[in-house]
């Protein structure tokens, strides 16, 4: 394995609840070397971050790594089908505006 692809499993495995399902597959071609990494569909929410940060952070260490080898790496995050991300978006784009809860705004008094 290489050192780049062992940086990203050592690394992610510390962050998730579930270290066995973590696993990458790399694949270098003319842009460079590509890195996908696959993990337990409960764990994408501390691989992500809140806003993303843990993933860039991730993605940018990973930079570091692959330019002391002189290389460009680039870290792709599979989604698994039905993990939280993919469902909160299709709940929030079935919402309608007869969906939403007025009673924190009148609670406001303005």
């Amino acid at each position: 394995m290489e050192q780049d692809q062992q940086f990203v499993e050592d690394t992610v495995r510390y962050i998730v609840n579930h270290p066995d399902d973590v696993s990458t597959e790399r694949k270098v071609d003319e842009s460079g070397v590509l890195i996908t990494l696959h993990i337990n569909q409960a764990d994408m929410g501390y691989v992500i971050g809140r806003s993303g940060q843990t993933a860039r952070a991730l993605r940018t260490l990973l930079r570091i790594v692959g330019a002391k080898n002189d290389a460009r790496v680039t870290l792709k995050i599979h989604e698994p089908e039905g993990s939280q991300r993919a469902h909160a978006a299709s709940v929030a784009s079935n919402a309608t505006d007869t969906d939403v809860d007025t009673s924190a705004v009148e609670d406001l008094n303005i």
